[in-house]
């Protein structure tokens, strides 16, 4: 239980590092928070502060996920990996640091996957690039993506690991769940595409 607790704990606050904050604030002087969609993550840092702080915040984002799953695995094995990666989304989605507003958790889940299952990471990463390459809308791409891990998982994962596939759900969920703002208005035809500054 002191391990679990351990991992809890660890991961949140790996999760709580807000790239996009820190940059936004260390390059721009501003809160990324008060602009664009509002969404501290590596999207609307793209938008609001350009490609470069943009391309850093995805880059942070992964490789925290992809930390604090390779500490809990190293302190409980693969199943504390899996607790590890769910907080890590988890503190990204609803950092305490920022009064619980985050990211939407895609570059975060990534890192876990990467770390986790690697082939389904990179076949969920592909599906994701080509939905937003052919059609622009990286909510789009990001929901397809961490919406079909569980599937992936499926085919990937051997022998089946319900605990795995049981995270991998939750994970879809949470990604999901973080963008239902973006699925009204992908309905309604008024998303942003890749590339509109905001």
């Amino acid at each position: 239980m002191g391990n679990i607790i351990k991992v809890i704990i660890i991961s949140y606050f790996i999760g709580n590092f807000s790239s996009a904050y820190i940059l936004g604030k260390l390059y721009e002087k501003k809160d990324i928070r008060n602009y664009g969609s509002g969404n501290a993550g590596a999207t609307n840092a793209l938008r609001v502060f350009g490609i470069k702080i943009g391309i850093l915040a995805f880059i942070f984002d992964i490789l925290k996920g992809f930390i604090a799953v390779t500490v809990s695995k190293n302190i409980m094995g693969f199943n504390g990996g899996l607790i590890a990666g769910l907080f890590v989304v988890i503190g990204h989605n609803w950092p305490i640091v920022l009064k619980f507003r985050g990211g939407k958790g895609i570059a975060a889940s990534l890192g876990v996957m990467l770390c986790l299952n690697l082939p389904t990471a990179i076949i969920c990463m592909a599906i994701g690039f080509l939905v937003i390459a052919k059609t622009r809308y990286v909510s789009l791409g990001s929901i397809m993506a961490t919406g079909l891990v569980p599937i992936v998982g499926l085919f990937t994962k051997k022998p089946f690991n319900f605990n795995f596939f049981f995270f991998t759900i939750a994970l879809a969920l949470m990604a999901i769940l973080r963008h239902k703002s973006n699925i009204k208005r992908l309905l309604n035809g008024k998303e942003s595409k890749l590339g509109e500054r905001v």
